[in-house]
């Protein structure tokens, strides 16, 4: 099953009060595979740049991977610690995530969904700053 989607992503970064919000909509795909919900879409940057992105959503973990000018496979599994590398073009960051938790609701027949991640992010062993991301897709009429 295969389905065109409207994708809105907010995610809010907290650092010690001070909060950082962004906000981007693309248009994308809707997979689903036996108990795997697959997300893709790609978003351009201000410099015409192309980031694409896979979002597999999965009953324990969620795994997010952005591939193009900047790259990442960043994992989430609710009260793990998982690691990986964030390349950019000004060098590479190492990135710790600790998953607080995880929410997910569809809605009838696949055409809407809701993912919000609760956690904070460790960049180079820096201080850990709190992280949400919600992210709602819905299928394109």
């Amino acid at each position: 099953m295969e389905q065109q989607v409207r994708v809105e992503l907010h995610m809010v970064i907290d650092d010690n009060g001070q909060k950082e919000s962004t906000t981007s909509k693309q248009s994308g795909k809707y997979f689903k595979k036996q108990n795997l919900d697959v997300l893709t879409f790609e978003e351009k940057t201000e410099d015409n740049y192309v980031i694409k992105n896979l979002i597999t959503i999965q009953p324990e973990k969620v795994s997010i991977k952005r591939s193009g000018l900047v790259s990442m496979n960043q994992q989430f599994r609710t009260n793990h610690i998982t690691e990986n590398v964030y390349t950019h073009p000004h060098g590479h960051i190492h990135m710790e995530t600790y998953t607080k938790s995880i929410r997910y609701q569809v809605g009838d027949q696949f055409s809407e969904g809701l993912l919000h991640i609760d956690y904070t992010v460790k960049l180079n062993g820096q201080d850990e700053r709190n992280h949400a991301l919600t992210l709602t897709y819905k299928k394109e009429d």
